[in-house]
């Protein structure tokens, strides 16, 4: 399945993708795709409800709808830092021996195609295209992967904007780099796994005004995405519909010869095999105190 959320920011209504651009209302049987939603196991029955649903003609092409992010604002959104051996290397850093986890702000969390606003002073906005992982139910002390395998609600392509001076130079942990409001875009869709072949072995792009930056692969990961699950509940509860983004292969513009970073103005666009694509215009932020 490929679930999404359809409508103004905040008034988004659930729905589901068919041949890609079909859409089937899913409202009227469930009110978000939320903690309640994921924590209660009602994904398993969503498939043959589509179904039905688009063979007697209840399918509407989408159109120009906007598309939120297709997961209502989770309790948390955990990131792995340095997950790919290349963006390590372009960073200057180790390889880690353990996954590097850090906290991002939920309220980051915007539709695919919403515009990044870059925050009040900052010089030095990045992009970084990666997988997210949407837990589908609560996670604390997994005995192994399999047990992580089938917490994982689904994948969704997400874009970790990181602000570089305020993640590296500021001092602290990381948190504050990564936490400005819209730095957090995901979707188009939640692809449940069954739609996913090869979760490690998923292509990466993601250009800049029509130059390509990223070009990677889910292959390169050093800790996949069932590892991470199963080790990150070993210290702390993953609740239904928590967000963990994977990391980001090299091409980031912290890693360019010199670093090029987004000022406003620019078009960003990214994709994941079998997750569709993202297109973001960025923003100059005027600071206005909200």
């Amino acid at each position: 399945m490929r679930l999404v959320r359809t409508g103004a920011p905040g008034a988004e209504k659930p729905g589901a993708l068919v041949d890609d651009n079909l859409l089937v209302d899913l409202s009227d049987v469930v009110a978000d795709y939320n903690e309640a939603f994921f924590g209660s196991g009602r994904i398993a029955t969503l498939a043959p409800l589509i179904a039905e649903r688009a063979a007697s003609g209840k399918a509407e092409p989408l159109g120009d709808r906007r598309l939120g992010a297709p997961f209502a604002r989770p309790h948390q959104i955990l990131c792995i830092g340095l997950n790919y051996r290349d963006h390590a290397a372009e960073t200057g850093q180790a390889i880690p021996a353990e996954p590097i986890v850090f906290n991002k702000a939920p309220n980051t969390l915007i539709g695919p195609n919403d515009d990044v606003l870059i925050p009040k002073g900052s010089v030095k906005t990045d992009w970084e295209v990666e997988l997210g992982v949407v837990i589908g139910k609560r996670c604390l002390y997994l005995a192994d992967e399999a047990e992580a395998a089938d917490a994982i609600a689904g994948y969704v392509l997400v874009n970790d904007i990181s602000e570089r001076e305020w993640q590296i130079e500021r001092g602290g942990q990381w948190v504050k780099g990564k936490s400005a409001p819209t730095f957090n875009p995901a979707g188009p869709w939640l692809a449940t796994p069954d739609e996913i072949d090869d979760v490690l072995n998923l292509d990466m792009t993601l250009d800049v005004d029509d130059k390509r930056y990223q070009t990677g692969s889910t292959s390169k990961m050093i800790f996949g995405p069932m590892f991470l699950v199963h080790y990150v509940s070993q210290f702390l509860a993953l609740e239904p519909g928590d967000l963990i983004n994977t990391g980001t292969p090299a091409g980031v513009g912290l890693g360019q010869k010199p670093p090029t970073y987004l000022h406003g103005g620019e078009t960003v666009a990214l994709s994941v095999s079998r997750l569709g694509k993202q297109t973001q215009h960025v923003v100059s932020h005027t600071y206005s105190g909200r």
